[in-house]
């Protein structure tokens, strides 16, 4: 009955029901705690989801299901999910045989229980993210559930290091330990999770390079590393044998050197974030040749780990161990901050869409390449707080899936190029604090950007700046109607008008007079015509006698 209105207090007629295997209240709007009924009725089942309420109170302690429930023929242990909901305390100890437990995205808080009575059953899931615990992470975990896919502990407070037992979970897929307070160095034995598909360990305080034991992780989509103290060179062996990364993030720490050209060997990398480090020289050219970056992302595919079979079978309303619905829960959705437009923004089922580009805040120097302008696919470049140099190439315009385009505090010079008002899906430009120069181009989709996207440029005229190009201004521009008065506002229209009036009337007086006076007599006009006859004649008589002069200067030069 996810999805249906049976809140705001728990269902009483629950209780009336007996042999209840299954039971999905997921989203149901229901309020206050679990009455303690509830909990003598939980040892029948074996699938539980009471997700996305606003339950409160605390779960009891050890929590136990199942008992008395049948097991699915394709799942050995029962599925809890109390997750998105209000519930507060300690972690409740898990108690039997468990396939899934979902505790995320409550306030529970203290440390994670030491004394588990896991017995049996293949615990694959265990997510205790979004949550107030703290203390260390059990240095007994990983042998208590050596199974497990996934692993979440992220968003909380948790301190210390990462205990070595968790090298015993041979079957991690997903392991996200981000956003807590662990220190040391990255461990090497997570080398030997061979299997790992997605590696978040952002947001700490883990120090040191990268441990060359990473190689051994050829399987990895995801890797999250932002966001800590780490510090060395990107070693190239990035660039070899992890044909299915997606995404690569090594942001906000203290990397230095220079850039590995063979990252760009990474041919499914649509994310690649290298900011806010201490890295030098120029982009290679060979970063206009990471191929999932050549043309639009167009499909979009749920990056996700985890699910059991029943459910993910059951969300495409196929009927898998006598059950049909959309009881789909106890997934590990892949999600990632990107920032874009100038903000940051957390992607997770559109993740796959994004197509991002990153090395802002280093210190690069050089030409953009133009082999940049090959990346088709890109929906964010940000090259912002560098020391980039040269113009913006003109066929920057290729890149027509730009959303975010933000080249600012560099040194770029020229014209900003024509072609880029072209872009017609571009909502963000930065070119602010360059030495940039020429007019703003007014053209199609630049008009719909302000002056924060242009300041700090002493070259840059027109557009939305307060500084006008050469010949902008209204009263210079014969197209404008230079005898049409302008308002300032300030009185000064009416004198412009008596000034073009005043204009008017005495070039009408300096034609009519003379015609009136001369219409008046006829000697005056006999006159003054006689006079102007001849002073043409003079005029003549001056001119051809010029004009022989020249001539014969001319022969007497060619004679000698």
């Amino acid at each position: 009955m996810g999805c249906c209105h049976l809140g705001p207090s728990f269902p009483t007629w629950l209780k009336s029901q007996k042999y209840v295997d299954h039971l999905d209240f997921s989203n149901a709007s229901i309020s206050g705690s679990i009455p303690y009924w509830f909990w003598e009725f939980s040892y029948s089942l074996s699938h539980l989801n009471l997700s996305f309420n606003q339950l409160a109170g605390q779960l009891p302690s050890p929590l136990k299901f199942g008992s008395h429930a049948p097991i699915s023929m394709y799942l050995s242990g029962v599925v809890v999910d109390f997750s998105s909901n209000n519930f507060s305390g300690s972690v409740p100890i898990p108690s039997g045989s468990f396939y899934l437990l979902d505790l995320s995205k409550n306030k529970f808080s203290g440390n994670i229980p030491n004394k588990w009575n896991i017995t049996g059953g293949t615990f694959v899931f265990l997510s205790i993210a979004n949550n107030q615990i703290n203390g260390e992470i059990p240095a007994w975990i990983g042998n208590i559930v050596p199974v497990l896919e996934v692993f979440d502990l992220s968003n909380n407070n948790l301190i210390g290091s990462i205990p070595s037992s968790i090298g015993n979970c041979s079957g991690l897929a997903a392991l996200d330990l981000s956003n807590n307070h662990l220190s040391g160095t990255i461990p090497t034995f997570l080398g030997q999770l061979s299997g790992l598909k997605s590696l978040h360990l952002n947001d700490n305080k883990f120090h040191g390079q990268l441990p060359s034991s990473f190689e051994n992780l050829s399987s990895l989509e995801t890797l999250s590393l932002g966001n800590n103290r780490l510090n060395g060179s990107i070693p190239p062996w990035i660039g070899k044998g992890f044909e299915s990364l997606r995404i690569l993030s090594l942001r906000s720490n203290s990397f230095s050197g220079e850039l590995p050209a063979l990252l760009s060997n990474l041919s499914s990398i649509q994310i690649l974030d290298l900011a806010e480090n201490q890295l030098t020289g120029s982009i290679p050219a060979s970063f206009g040749h990471f191929n999932a970056m050549l043309q639009a992302q167009i499909i979009n595919r749920y990056l996700w780990y985890g699910a059991a079979p029943i459910y993910q079978n059951a969300a495409y309303g196929k009927n898998t161990d006598g059950y049909i619905g959309t009881m789909e829960f106890g997934n590990y959705y892949e999600s990632f901050v990107v920032n874009m437009k100038g903000q940051l923004l957390r992607y997770t089922k559109t993740l796959s869409l994004v197509t991002m580009l990153d090395l802002s805040g280093n210190n690069l120097s050089g030409d953009l390449p133009i082999e940049m302008t090959n990346l088709l696919g890109l929906v964010v470049l940000n090259l912002s707080r560098n020391r980039f140099t040269g113009h913006i190439p003109k066929s920057i315009s290729k890149l027509k899936q730009l959303s975010s385009l933000d080249l600012s505090s560099n040194r770029f010079s020229g014209a900003i190029p024509q072609s880029l008002g072209s872009l017609s899906f571009l909502g963000y430009l930065n070119l602010s604090n360059n030495e940039l120069s020429g007019p703003i181009p007014d053209n199609d989709h630049m008009l719909t950007f302000n002056a924060s996207s242009f300041a700090g440029n002493v070259g840059l005229c027109g557009g939305p700046l307060a500084v006008k190009c050469p010949g902008d201004d209204e009263n210079e521009k014969p197209d404008k109607g230079w005898m049409t008065p302008v308002d300032t506002g300030n009185g000064d229209s009416f004198i412009d008008k008596w000034f073009y009036l005043s204009i008017g009337l005495g070039f009408a007086a300096g034609i009519l007079l003379p015609y009136l006076i001369m219409a008046m007599r006829k000697s005056w006009s006999a006159a003054y015509f006689d006079v102007v006859d001849k002073a043409v004649d003079r005029i003549l008589y001056l001119w051809l006698k010029y004009r022989n002069m020249k001539q014969r200067t001319k022969g007497h030069q060619r004679r000698r």
